[in-house]
């Protein structure tokens, strides 16, 4: 899988650090996600490992009860990411400039991505990272809604439908060698889209594409 150069490209081509340089303490999806999610976690997750939570911000949504070795942090806002009570450490990098990461190889137990994938412009380069940081075994959990940045996400996120964003993902991880087949979990909306726009309660659809180093 090769995204095309054209599908890469963002409405708001500026350098997404300005773009996120004030902090936004406020969660980007509803209640409803945000329990499906951490449900998720406890369920795929396991104590006392190493977690690397990738584009985070000021909350991680991991299950309160579970206790890890290491969450390290990353994100594009060191406020949030300093108020993000999960986190053991953190760094600010921009992988749209610099997809490496510099994290040991097979150093972390699970990978997270929570509503950032649709702004990764280079996912193959991300998603061999991933691998690379990943454990034999290891699992890499990236789940979306249908909310985004508009301006920020990449036009061949902008212009899938719901379903298509999720083959798109399945993709990212085919792209890499060593993944297992990726693995869906969905739960559609059951509100009409007008009221999904307006960001009534129950409203955000919850996508989860998961897949473990083999």
């Amino acid at each position: 899988m090769q995204l095309r150069p054209n599908q890469r490209l963002k409405l708001d081509d500026t350098d997404d650090k300005l773009f996120y340089a004030y902090p936004r303490f406020v969660t980007h999806v509803d209640e409803g996600f945000i329990q499906q999610l951490t449900d998720l976690y406890r369920d795929r997750l396991k104590p006392n490992t190493r977690i690397f939570d990738m584009m985070s911000s000021w909350v991680s949504h991991l299950p309160e009860e579970m206790q890890f070795d290491h969450v390290e942090g990353h994100g594009l806002n060191a406020e949030e990411l300093a108020r993000n009570p999960c986190l053991n450490h953190y760094f600010v990098q921009n992988l749209n400039e610099n997809p490496q990461l510099p994290l040991p190889d097979e150093d972390f137990d699970a990978v997270l991505n929570c509503v950032s994938v649709q702004y990764v412009q280079y996912p193959e380069a991300v998603f061999s990272e991933i691998y690379r940081i990943l454990k034999p075994g290891g699992v890499a959990i990236i789940s979306f809604s249908n909310r985004m940045f508009f301006e920020k996400a990449i036009q061949a996120w902008r212009e899938a439908s719901e379903a298509a964003r999720v083959e798109l993902v399945k993709e990212y991880f085919a792209s890499v060698p060593g993944f297992t087949t990726a693995e869906v979990i969905a739960s559609k909306s059951t509100l009409p889209n007008f009221f999904q726009w307006l960001g009534a309660a129950g409203g955000d659809p919850f996508y989860a594409v998961i897949a473990y180093r083999n």
